[in-house]
């Protein structure tokens, strides 16, 4: 990458940090146009937005967010709030549980990742793996989902893979590339093999492994349980994009803010999509458009919808679809007024919405309902 190349990729991620995608995109297209260089890995998931949270009560001063920047610089030290035993210190965990440090090293690369092995163990246990956003870390990922308190209560497992930021400079994974679009190469066959360690060295049942992620990883999550549907059973996609929804750097930033239709794909895998309608990053139309894939490799879909609220939560209108048999082959949520973060989230974590319906529970109701038979 020359110099003057890498300048245009600092600007355009500043300006993509600050929210104006716009300018990003017409910054990367007018060095691009005519381009015989290769597509940078620089981050491509965009700025998340924070929440102005009005309903929930005011916390005392000891309890409040921390800021982004505060919460790396924790992440760097090694430290982490406990909530969600998504910390690095085990005397958080519920007694008999375990928050493994593992590796996996295959032909297609090497990604480090956190696995949790609840105290609540079965012979057979279902697998989720969760795939963090950009800039944030397995373990920041595992306290803003809480996903491992629900392990405990399911007796599942749950392993956080990392991104690093030798393989994207923000730590996204690469959803827009086409060498990591597909089964057998690239970032998906990383994760597959990933999974595919977890499942031989213990006790999970097979027919129940799932994958989900937030924003990149959501679209990471999709892109690998459809080139791996003898693998994963079901999907989760929190504030994701369509697979094939771009193939390079402008055509990311084109699809998060126009949203994009994706391709068509081989066969249809149950997933259930989380999506807020003020996502200024994401546009709420890429979920749409994730249903759209799934269910348009299906005949005679019927969809059924319903509006959920709690006191005190964000409204949302979930729309189901199921198939002849009366199978739910879909399932999406829009949160009304949630912008870009995991809806029901701990604020232990960061890019959450605490005031939201709980996806992280909601994923987990679906995947358990999708096992294999």
């Amino acid at each position: 990458m020359t110099k003057s190349f890498a300048d245009i990729i600092g600007q355009a991620t500043h300006l993509t940090r600050s929210g104006k995608l716009t300018e990003a995109t017409a910054l990367i297209q007018s060095r691009l146009s005519g381009r015989a260089a290769p597509i940078p890995d620089d981050a491509i998931d965009g700025t998340f937005t924070r929440l102005n949270e009005p309903e929930v009560p005011p916390r005392k001063p000891s309890a409040q967010r921390t800021k982004l920047s505060e919460t790396l610089r924790k992440i760097a030290a090694g430290g982490m709030p406990a909530s969600g035993f998504g910390g690095t210190k085990d005397a958080t965990l519920p007694q008999g549980a375990e928050f493994r440090s593992l590796t996996h090293v295959g032909p297609h690369g090497t990604r480090t990742y956190r696995l949790y092995l609840p105290a609540n163990r079965a012979a057979r246990m279902p697998l989720v793996i969760m795939l963090h956003g950009c800039t944030q870390t397995p373990e920041d990922f595992a306290a803003g989902t809480a996903m491992n308190v629900l392990a405990e209560e399911f007796g599942c497992v749950i392993a956080y893979p990392g991104q690093p930021s030798g393989a994207n400079a923000q730590k996204c994974w690469n959803w827009y590339r086409p060498e990591d679009q597909a089964s057998g190469t690239g970032e998906p066959a990383v994760i597959a093999g990933l999974t595919r360690d977890i499942l031989r060295d213990f006790a999970i049942d097979p027919a129940s492994v799932f994958v989900a992620g937030l924003s990149a990883g959501g679209a990471a999550a999709l892109i690998t349980g459809c080139a791996y549907p003898e693998i994963f059973s079901a999907i989760g996609v929190h504030s994701g994009l369509a697979v094939g929804a771009a193939q390079d750097v402008p055509s990311a930033f084109a699809a998060m803010r126009n949203g994009a239709r994706g391709k068509t794909i081989a066969k249809a895998v149950p997933t259930i999509v989380f999506h807020g309608l003020a996502d200024s990053t994401v546009k709420p139309d890429n979920g749409r458009a994730v249903i759209d894939q799934m269910v348009g490799r299906v005949a005679g879909v019927r969809k059924s919808t319903e509006f959920v609220k709690s006191s005190g939560m964000r409204q949302a209108k979930r729309t189901q679809y199921r198939t002849s048999t009366d199978r739910t082959i879909a399932e999406l949520w829009e949160v009304e007024g949630a912008g870009h973060a995991w809806s029901g989230g701990s604020a232990a974590g960061s890019y959450t919405d605490p005031t939201g319906p709980d996806a992280s529970r909601h994923m987990l109701r679906f995947f358990l309902d999708h096992g294999k038979v």
